[in-house]
């Protein structure tokens, strides 16, 4: 498998932040960030979301190979423990297409954690990743943690997919849209086992966008 990543350098900047759109597209909007990344000559841009978890640290960036981008995703979730500690959704992986080579397709992730299962694989009809949207739960104070609950995708013809992860929380604003292309890689920030402690995992992912 092919990935930008060790053949880069990127620069990220924090540029000003901009409006999403709200779950249902109504007049409510949620702020969220862009960030510039610079891939040799090509100026790629990342997407992000204000809500998502506060635990944890960033892992790699993982790429698409170039000039492929995701069509579908599949989420690690950590069914409901009961009594035990729950963590949710574990990790994120994209599938990765090409336009012109359909056939070829390779499937990337950023960090993870050890719980749960893979769900199915969701794709987009027409079109690939665009947008994104978090589900997350606010921190619990002395109860059990779990962050990160469920993602939600656009596609580039306007459709939503909605993960197969759990129902904590609330969903927070849209993220930008991808203006050129679409998603074409992933950073998670995900919590490290916490051996005795509350364990929450995946608490928040940022997209990389690529032009056409």
């Amino acid at each position: 498998m092919h990935s930008f990543l060790g053949i880069v350098l990127l620069l990220l900047i924090l540029a000003p932040e901009c409006h999403g759109r709200s779950e249902e597209q109504h007049q409510t909007h949620g702020k969220s960030s862009r960030l510039s990344v610079k891939f040799a000559d090509i100026q790629l841009v990342s997407i992000s979301v204000s809500n998502g978890g506060k635990w944890g640290n960033w892992a790699d960036i993982k790429m698409c190979p170039r000039g492929s981008f995701a069509k579908g995703f599949s989420l690690k979730v950590e069914a409901d423990q009961g009594d035990g500690d729950d963590t949710a959704v574990n990790g994120i992986r994209l599938k990765c297409i090409s336009p012109l080579k359909p056939s070829e397709v390779d499937y990337v992730e950023s960090g993870s954690q050890r719980w749960g299962s893979w769900t199915t694989m969701q794709e987009c009809g027409h079109g690939g990743l665009s947008a994104f949207q978090l589900r997350v739960e606010e921190p619990q104070g002395h109860a059990d943690d779990t962050s990160l609950n469920n993602i939600r995708f656009l596609c580039g013809d306007g459709a939503a997919l909605e993960g197969h992860g759990l129902t904590r929380g609330s969903w927070g604003p849209w993220s930008p849209t991808c203006v050129s292309g679409g998603i074409c890689g992933l950073w998670t920030r995900v919590e490290s086992w916490q051996i005795k402690g509350d364990d929450t995992a995946l608490n928040d992912v940022k997209f990389v966008c690529c032009p056409n």
